[in-house]
C-alpha cells in the first residue's frame, strides 16, 4: 500500500497540517481503485508485485488528485477520472482476469 509519506512526497508537502486528511484520500483512493478492479478480489492477488506497484501508483495519483482539487467551486475544468488512473484501472482489471483464469489467486 502507498504510504502517507510517498503521497506527500508526490505532491511535495513538507508539514504534518494535512496529515489526517492525506491519510483519508489515500485510504479512498485505494478503495475506489480496488472496486473499480474487482470488488471479490483476495488479498493475495492485490499483494502480487505487478498488482500491488500499479495499486500504489494509481492510488497516489487519485489521492493526489483529490487534495489538489479539494474544492467543488474552481475557475478551471476538472476531468471527473484521469485518463492516467483509467489506463490502470484498466491494466489491474486484465491481471486480475488473467489470474483468475490461470488459478493463480483465489479471487
Amino acid at each position: 500500500m502507498a504510504t502517507l509519506a510517498d503521497l506527500k512526497l508526490s505532491l511535495r508537502i513538507d508539514g504534518n497540517e494535512d496529515d489526517t486528511l492525506l491519510k483519508g484520500y489515500l485510504l479512498t483512493a485505494e478503495n475506489y481503485i480496488k472496486n473499480a478492479v474487482a470488488e471479490d478480489a483476495s488479498t493475495s492477488f492485490w499483494q502480487k508485485e505487478d498488482v500491488s506497484n500499479l495499486l500504489d501508483t494509481a492510488s497516489l495519483a487519485l489521492a493526489s488528485t483529490y487534495y489538489s482539487n479539494r474544492s467543488a467551486i474552481t475557475s478551471t475544468s476538472i476531468n471527473p477520472i484521469d485518463l492516467t488512473l483509467n489506463a490502470i484501472i484498466g491494466s489491474l482489471r486484465g491481471k486480475y482476469v488473467y489470474y483468475q483464469e490461470e488459478g493463480v489467486t483465489d479471487g
